[in-house]
């Protein structure tokens, strides 16, 4: 029975280690309801930088990694740089009033489902923040990168 319980979970570890998203590989889909109401895709970014980051509203460490992503997109914006934040949070009150809070003024998407949503099981998410930062033509350059590194990473892509 142990066998069995051990084979079960290293199948189930390879098959999370399968999906998770790697650099290098092309930026899933994500085609998500905005704070408008519109539906937003990631493929119409397609020729900008973008950095997909999943938060919630109730993720202390999100909202404190926020500000730099504020900073982050005043400085690039203008430059062919966005963001678009997925938020995992269930209630769209509260990531509505989170959005505004902390001055969020990119592409706010929601995937309400928590942890079940379907965009942070494509992308092989497991703890928020994360952070997938995409070229010019989708494809994934690096993964949780942040402060200077991220900054570095940014502008060696916009050019």
């Amino acid at each position: 029975m142990k066998r069995i319980i051990l084979l079960s979970s290293f199948i189930a570890c390879c098959h999370l280690l399968q999906a998770q998203v790697k650099v290098g590989q092309p930026a899933p889909e994500i085609a998500l309801p905005a704070l408008s109401g519109d539906s937003v895709k990631l493929a119409d970014l397609k020729g900008k930088v973008v950095l997909v980051d999943f938060w919630a509203s109730w993720c202390g460490p999100c909202r404190q990694n926020n500000p730099g992503l504020v900073k982050l997109y005043k400085k690039f914006q203008e430059k062919g740089f966005e963001i678009v934040s997925v938020s995992i949070d269930k209630k769209a009150a509260d990531w509505k009033k989170a959005v505004a809070t902390d001055n969020l003024s990119w592409t706010q998407l929601n995937d309400n489902k928590g942890w079940e949503a379907s965009s942070t099981l494509v992308y092989g998410v497991d703890a928020i923040p994360a952070s997938f930062l995409v070229d010019k033509d989708g494809i994934i350059r690096a993964i949780n990168a942040d402060g200077d590194e991220l900054e570095h990473k940014i502008r060696k892509l916009l050019k």
